[in-house]
C-alpha cells in the first residue's frame, strides 16, 4: 500500500506534518518502537509508530530520524498522547531527511493502525504473489522450467513471510525458501517426521492441509498431487509442501493461493518424472537381457551406453550393484511395481542431499510388484595397486532415515522389502548380482516389520553360491526333481509345486502348512505323498528337503 492511502482513512486519526512529496512511498510493514536506536529491527519499508518516549532533549530527534532514514523506512507516525503537540525539532529533522511525518490523534490506538496496515499489506502481497504464481505457471507449462520450485518458494518467503519446503515422501528436501537471517535447510530428522505425519494423515482419510506442532512451531502440510482413485498408487511417490505456519487461521484466498503453488510445483514434478524416462528404459533393457540369459557381450554393450548417462564424465568403467524392492498390499490388487520403482529412486538418494538431481544417477525398472535398480559405483584406483575398489550401498543404511515415514505411509496393509547385492565389476557378474539381491530381499521378507532390508552379506553360503551354478547344471538338476511335478500339475491341476514350496517354507510342519494353504492335514499328507511317489524322494529326510529347496531356488 502507499502512504497516501493512510490519509484517506479518517478513522486512523493521522495528520500529515511534512513530506507530502514522498507520499507515494510503498508501505511493506508496520513497527511500534520507543527505542533510541531501533535499527536492528528494521528492514526497510516500515511505517514506524512511536510514542516519543525516547526523546529527552531536542538533539535526540535528529539522531532518531537519521537512524530511520538510513534504514529506509517509509514514514514516521508520532503519538500525541505523551507530549501533546509534536515537537518542532522532530518536524525539522524529518524535513531534513525527507521522511514523511504524521501525528496520531490521542484517541486512536497504535494497535488500530497496526491492524489496518497489516491487513492491507497482506492482502496486496497475496494478490501480487498470486499474479506472479500465475505468470510462472504459464511459463513453466508452455516452455522450459522457470527455475524450479525454489523460485515460487522464495516468493512465499519474500512476499508472504512464509518459510516453506518441498519434501519427498521420505522427508528429503527437494527445495526450500528462506527468510532474512534463516537458512532454507530443514534438518533431515524434522523432514522425515513431517513426511511421516503427512503420510499417516493421508492414509487415515483426512484432507489436507494437515497441521502438526513440532519443536515449538506449527507446520501445515499440503499434498502436491493426488491423481489416482486408490491413494496407495501414488501416496509413497508424491511430494508434499510443508509451510511453517498454521493454515487453520488462513482465509480462503490464501489457501487457494497455496493450492496454486502446489499445482505449480506439480508441473516441476511431472517434468522431473519425464526426465527419468531414458534411465528407466535403460534399466528395463538391461534387466530383460540379464533375465533372458543374453550373452555377456550384449549386456556389456548396453552397460557401456548406460554408464555415461548415469555417471557423465567418468573415465573408467564403473562397478555395478543391484537393489531389488517389492511393495505388497494386503487384500488389494494395486500393483506394487510402480510404487516400488518410485521408492527406490528416492531411497537410493543420500537423505542429506537437496534437490531432485541426485536421483539422476539411478536407473530403476519394474515388473509386477518388484522394482530393480541398476546402481553404478565409481571405481577408485588405489595408489599402491592397480586394483579398482568402490564402497557400495549397505542394506542397513538404506532405510535408516526413511523407515519411519514409509512405515506410516504403508500403514496396516502395506509392506516394503529390499534386497541389496554385492558390487560386480563386469556384465558377467550382473546375473549373479540380480539373483543375490532377490535372495536378500526374501531374507528381508522373513523379518517382522513394514519396512525391511537385507544385504548380500546376510545370505547363507549355499544361497550365495546359487547364482554361479552353470546353466546346464541348473537345468539338469531342476528338471530331474521338478519336471515330474510340473507335468502332473498340468494334467491334474493338483498344485504340487505350490504345496512343496509351502511345506518347505513351513519347515515341514504339517499343521502350519495346512493352515497356510487352507487345507485339511489329510489332504496335505496326500499331496506330499504324491510328490514323494513321483520323484522317488522322501521329504522326511534333510538331504531330500535340501535338494528340493535348491531346485526351487534355481528354477
Amino acid at each position: 500500500m502507499r502512504l497516501r492511502a493512510l490519509l484517506d482513512t479518517h478513522s486512523l486519526g493521522l495528520k500529515l506534518l511534512g513530506g507530502e512529496e514522498e507520499l507515494d512511498r510503498t508501505v511493506r510493514g508496520v513497527m511500534t518502537t520507543d527505542l533510541r536506536d531501533p535499527s536492528r529491527y528494521l528492514s526497510g519499508g516500515e511505517l514506524v509508530l512511536t510514542g516519543l518516549a525516547w526523546r529527552r532533549e531536542a538533539e535526540d530527534s535528529e539522531r532518531f530520524v537519521r537512524i530511520l532514514a538510513a534504514a529506509g523506512v517509509a514514514g514516521l507516525a508520532a503519538g500525541e498522547a505523551e507530549l501533546g503537540a509534536i515537537p518542532d525539532d522532530l518536524v525539522l529533522a524529518c524535513s531534513r531527511h525527507r521522511l514523511p511525518l504524521f501525528s496520531v490523534d490521542e484517541t486512536v490506538s497504535f494497535a488500530s493502525i497496526t491492524e489496518y496496515v497489516v491487513r492491507q499489506v497482506s492482502s496486496e502481497r497475496a494478490g501480487d504473489l498470486a499474479a506472479v504464481v500465475d505468470r510462472h505457471r504459464r511459463m513453466m507449462t508452455s516452455g522450459p522450467a522457470g527455475g524450479g520450485p525454489e523460485v515460487v518458494l522464495d516468493l512465499l518467503g519474500s512476499d508472504l513471510d512464509l518459510r516453506a519446503w518441498v519434501l519427498s515422501p521420505t522427508g528429503r528436501q527437494i527445495a526450500g525458501s528462506s527468510l532474512a537471517g534463516a537458512g532454507p535447510e530443514l534438518p533431515p530428522e524434522l523432514g522425515a517426521r513431517l513426511a511421516g505425519e503427512h503420510l499417516a494423515a493421508a492414509r487415515s482419510g483426512r484432507r489436507g492441509p494437515h497441521r502438526i506442532a513440532l519443536g515449538g512451531s506449527t507446520y501445515s502440510l499440503f499434498p502436491i498431487r493426488y491423481e489416482s482413485r486408490d491413494l496407495r498408487q501414488t501416496l509413497l511417490s508424491d511430494w508434499l509442501l510443508a509451510v511453517e505456519a498454521d493454515a487453520g487461521d488462513w482465509s480462503e484466498e490464501r489457501l487457494d493461493l497455496l493450492h496454486g503453488v502446489t499445482q505449480l510445483i506439480a508441473v516441476e514434478r511431472d517434468r522431473r518424472d519425464a526426465s527419468r524416462t531414458v534411465r528407466r528404459r535403460l534399466a528395463q533393457e538391461v534387466l530383460e537381457l540379464v533375465q533372458t540369459g543374453a550373452p555377456p557381450a550384449e549386456i556389456a554393450a548396453r552397460l557401456r551406453v548406460a554408464a555415461p548417462v548415469l555417471l557423465p564424465g567418468l573415465g573408467v568403467a564403473p562397478h555395478w550393484q543391484i537393489v531389488v524392492a517389492r511393495v505388497e498390499w494386503e487384500g488389494s490388487d494395486v500393483p506394487g511395481g510402480p510404487v516400488a520403482q518410485s521408492l527406490l529412486e528416492e531411497v537410493l538418494v543420500d537423505p542429506g542431499t537437496f534437490g531432485p538431481e541426485p536421483s539422476d544417477r539411478i536407473a530403476v525398472a519394474h515388473t509386477g510388484d518388484e522394482a530393480v535398480a541398476l546402481v553404478p559405483l565409481p571405481a577408485v584406483l588405489e595408489d599402491s595397486t592397480d586394483t579398482a575398489t568402490t564402497d557400495g550401498l549397505h542394506a542397513e543404511q538404506l532405510l535408516r532415515v526413511v523407515q519411519e515415514p514409509l512405515g506410516r505411509g504403508l500403514a496396516d496393509d502395506g509392506r516394503l522389502t529390499v534386497g541389496v547385492s554385492a558390487s560386480v565389476h563386469s556384465a558377467e557378474g550382473l546375473r549373479g548380482a540380480l539373483e543375490e539381491a532377490r535372495h536378500a530381499r526374501r531374507v528381508a521378507a522373513a523379518r517382522p516389520g513394514r519396512v525391511c532390508a537385507a544385504g548380500h552379506e546376510e545370505l547363507a553360503s549355499h544361497v550365495l553360491l546359487l547364482p554361479f551354478v552353470p546353466d546346464d547344471v541348473r537345468r539338469a538338476f531342476t528338471a530331474r526333481l521338478l519336471d515330474p511335478l510340473r507335468d502332473y500339475d498340468r494334467r491334474h491341476r493338483a498344485e504340487l509345486i505350490p504345496t512343496l514350496e509351502a511345506f518347505l517354507d513351513c519347515d515341514g510342519s504339517w499343521t502350519r502348512c495346512a493352515t497356510r494353504l487352507h487345507l485339511h492335514v489329510n489332504t496335505l499328507r496326500y499331496r506330499v505323498g504324491r510328490i514323494e511317489q513321483l520323484t522317488g524322494r522322501d521329504l522326511s529326510r534333510l538331504e531330500d528337503k535340501l535338494d528340493f529347496f535348491l531346485a526351487l531356488r534355481m528354477s
